[in-house]
C-alpha cells in the first residue's frame, strides 16, 4: 500500500493575517479560510475544546497546499525562542522553487523575512537561501540555472 500524495504541510502561527501576507506575497494563492472546532478536531488532534482559524494556501501549479492554523484554545504553546538556528531536531523549513531568487527575497522583507545567512550558489544547478519569515519559520527558496 503506498501513500498517494502529500496533501499538505500545517503551520501553527499567532499572526494569521501577517503569515497569509507573507506567503501571499511569497506567490501562493489563498484558497479560502475558516473555522474548525468540535469532536472530530479533538479526535484527530489529541487535544480537548480545539477551536482553530485556518488558512488554506497552494502553489500556482495546484500541487503543494500550506495549511495555516491559530488556535483560539486550546492557546498555542510556544517552545523557546522563534529564532532558533536551521540544525535543531524536528521540521526545519518548507522549501520552494522561485523564478528569481534575489525579486523573491526583496518581495518578502516587507514582511520582517531576514536571509538567515546569504544566496549561496550550488554547481551550476541552484541558487539557494533560507529566510526565517513569521512566527520564526524557516523557508527555502531554490531558484533553478540555465
Amino acid at each position: 500500500m503506498a501513500i498517494q500524495r502529500m496533501d499538505n504541510v500545517g503551520i501553527v502561527v499567532e499572526d494569521m493575517d501577517a503569515a497569509v501576507a507573507f506567503f501571499v506575497d511569497l506567490g501562493m494563492e489563498l484558497e479560502g479560510r475558516g473555522e474548525v472546532q468540535g469532536l472530530f478536531a479533538d479526535q484527530c488532534t489529541g487535544l480537548d475544546g480545539v477551536h482553530c482559524d485556518i488558512a488554506m494556501l497552494r502553489t500556482p501549479d495546484g500541487h503543494s497546499r500550506l495549511e495555516l492554523a491559530k488556535y483560539r484554545s486550546p492557546e498555542a504553546i510556544s517552545e523557546g525562542p522563534r529564532d532558533r538556528p536551521h540544525n535543531i531536531l524536528g521540521t526545519h523549513r518548507v522549501m520552494f522553487a522561485v523564478d528569481d531568487i534575489k525579486d523573491t527575497v526583496a518581495r518578502l522583507r516587507p514582511h520582517g523575512a531576514e536571509l538567515l545567512g546569504e544566496i549561496a550558489r550550488f554547481e551550476d544547478s541552484y541558487l539557494l537561501c533560507y529566510v526565517r519569515g513569521p512566527e520564526g519559520i524557516i523557508v527555502g527558496l531554490a531558484e533553478q540555472l540555465g
